[in-house]
């Protein structure tokens, strides 16, 4: 590969996201707009974003990688996707909307009170440091090993550049930008992922119609896993993990709402939200056929890969025993571009929405200061965001030794249930837990998860835990929520009658 190429068409590409980002942002009023764009983001562009937040430099890397011991039962979890994004859209985005909320975390204090408020906060954020902590992390030791290393750039610098970046691109335009610069980003993306497949299937020796024949008979399409429940690719397994996944990463997550929010009504945000979850279908169906013309590729050509996460940088970027590089120069550019299009798009939604919720909903910011002391406010969080992202990334470096996409979930699973769980709670009961027993329950359903999962196989007759974690452990927040209402009046208030005070 053509370092000077690569590094080339790198500066060129974030000169572009940048300049891009600047002039979105150049009519922006002040930090209403920076948290959700004024309002008048149009729906289409924010589908098209959506996709490429949601997808990530994991997506990218670890999809095609797990085709070979998962086939397409990945699919039987895009269709709960879908299902989840229709109840985000006729459940709550109604909600977030008639309360008029630019933190989602301000639901939890109407219905509540101020500590279940802040706990919903603090797990979010929880969840979304070392979430994108994980992505992030994935993008950069892969960009170190087909950029920086050949260079002599330590992964520390690397790091500190790639934060720098997404800094840059967020720091001023917030919502407003990254509508337009994760649109763009989304079609680099998908578009390097399309051309991937043309080259691959050229390099082994089909043409576009032979190579999706071959996809069709390989035994790795499989979709369908109906025979066997302690399987986890069983397909109730995977759709409802899928469906209430997506309910709480996506409905009840500030990074992903955020944009949503930044719609001009409900009718706009629901359309958008319904186009993209159906999306995603498609869009997986792109990665999963990737893969299987990798593995195809690899056992052909005798190419050794000792861990999924490595079947596509391997072939893309790597060379056989005698120095000629297994794909031409093309794919090993367009791997590039399309993992950092993928990663950067994730990364700087993420660092926008950590923003907002650390200077809205714990800082409570909105509330006590006036424009310009909200203003540098948001934009000391920012900094500060963005620095402990990357020492997040140079940490998970030592301890990441697992498939990225399998710890993402995992990581979602144990901070995401006690978010659904409080939500669930406050949307379908009456019940008022006593507010001081809210951050023990939210502490404790995690916990009694991580010991299920370690001993489900013994206790269970051989039922391993799954991705269904994050179901098991709304429903211990749940309980916990109810025992903790025991003896209390039901609700005191409905939130839907009440105002945000926010910006």
């Amino acid at each position: 590969m053509n370092l000077a190429i690569v590094s080339a068409a790198i500066f060129l590409y974030f000169a572009a996201v940048i300049s891009l980002s600047l002039w979105a942002a150049r009519k922006n009023r002040g930090s209403a707009d920076f948290f959700r764009g004024g309002r008048r983001s149009p729906w289409p562009v924010v589908a098209v974003a959506m996709v490429g937040t949601s997808i990530s430099g994991v997506t990218f890397v670890s999809v095609p990688g797990m085709v070979e011991a998962s086939a397409f039962s990945y699919l039987q979890m895009a269709l709960g996707f879908v299902a989840g994004y229709a109840v985000i859209a006729f459940l709550l985005l109604p909600l977030y909307y008639r309360l008029n909320l630019t933190s989602l975390y301000e639901y939890l204090e109407m219905r509540f009170g101020l500590c279940s408020h802040k706990t919903g906060a603090v797990f979010f954020l929880l969840s979304k440091v070392l979430g994108c902590g994980v992505k992030m992390y994935l993008t950069a030791i892969v960009l170190q090993l087909v950029l920086f290393d050949p260079l002599g750039v330590p992964f520390a610098a690397n790091v500190g550049l790639t934060m720098l970046l997404v800094w840059l691109y967020t720091f001023r335009g917030g919502v407003r930008s990254l509508v337009w610069t994760d649109m763009i980003q989304t079609l680099c993306m998908l578009g390097c992922v399309v051309l991937c497949i043309v080259f691959v299937c050229r390099a082994a020796g089909f043409s576009l119609a032979e190579g999706c024949r071959s996809i069709a008979e390989s035994p790795m399409s499989r979709i369908w896993f109906f025979d066997d429940p302690r399987d986890t690719r069983y397909f109730w397994k995977q759709f409802l993990a899928g469906m209430f996944t997506t309910v709480a990463m996506t409905g009840l997550d500030q990074d992903m709402m955020q944009k949503n929010l930044s719609c001009r009504n409900l009718r706009e945000s629901r359309r958008n939200v319904l186009s993209y979850g159906v999306a995603f279908i498609p869009v997986n169906l792109l990665f999963l056929a990737l893969g299987v013309l990798l593995s195809g590729y690899a056992a052909a050509n005798g190419i050794h890969i000792t861990k999924p996460d490595d079947l596509f940088p391997t072939i893309a970027c790597g060379t056989g025993t005698d120095g000629a590089p297994f794909m031409p120069p093309a794919v090993s550019l367009l791997f590039v571009l399309g993992l950092v299009s993928a990663a950067f798009s994730s990364s700087g939604s993420s660092l926008t929405s950590i923003t907002t919720t650390f200077t809205l909903d714990i800082l409570k910011a909105g509330n006590r200061q006036d424009e310009a002391g909200l203003k540098r406010t948001r934009n000391l969080v920012h900094a500060g965001a963005a620095i402990v992202m990357g020492a997040v990334i140079c940490a998970y470096r030592a301890i990441g030794d697992e498939s990225v996409i399998n710890a993402v979930y995992t990581i979602s699973g144990y901070t995401y249930g006690p978010l659904l769980g409080l939500f669930l709670f406050g949307i379908f009961t009456r019940r008022n837990p006593r507010e001081a027993w809210v951050p023990p329950v939210c502490i404790a359903s995690p916990l009694l998860c991580m010991l299920l999962s370690a001993n489900s196989e013994q206790w269970f007759g051989g039922w391993r835990i799954g991705f269904e974690l994050l179901l098991i452990n709304c429903a211990l927040t749940m309980l916990g929520l109810w025992l903790a209402g025991l003896g209390r009046a039901e609700q005191r208030k409905t939130p839907a009658d009440s105002q945000s005070t926010g910006v």
